[in-house]
């Protein structure tokens, strides 16, 4: 499990080292809530993935493509309203240029999932990205 104890001022890779996204947190506190300000590289993800946590995102700067694994495609912009994602929202976010958001997430949950279409695996994970269990599925076309 997580580490109960808040951490302050922190950067590190957001979504793991081959995300593209860096984050500066404000506040780290996993059982209650994080607030962090995203950098997105112009780029993507191949893993499409969920959340262990609800947030709301209001983006600041860029403009960003967020693909659903259901074929789903939204443009998001800046904007005074922010973007709310449920943990259970299976998607990547494309950065067609650099964008910048600032993001609130709530209590994280103990494991969420990324789908690594390059593999068609199905992987469930844990806090530090720890891989809990992994499944071979069917290719999922874009």
């Amino acid at each position: 499990m997580y580490n109960n104890w808040p951490t302050f001022f922190k950067v590190s890779h957001d979504g793991g080292p081959n995300s593209g996204v860096t984050g500066y947190w404000l506040i780290e506190w996993k059982p209650v809530l994080s607030i962090v300000f995203l950098k997105f590289n112009k780029s993507t993800r191949e893993a499409y993935h969920s959340h262990a946590f609800n947030a709301f995102s209001w983006w600041l700067k860029g403009e960003v493509i967020e693909h659903h694994l259901n074929g789903e495609k939204i443009k998001w912009y800046p904007s005074i309203f922010p973007k709310y994602t449920p943990k259970d929202c299976f998607h990547k976010v494309e950065a067609i240029e650099d964008t910048y958001a600032l993001s609130i997430r709530g209590p994280w949950d103990k494991t969420w999932q990324e789908y690594r279409n390059i593999d068609g695996q199905m992987v469930t994970l844990a806090n530090g990205r720890e891989i809990i269990e992994m499944k071979q599925l069917a290719e999922v076309e874009e």
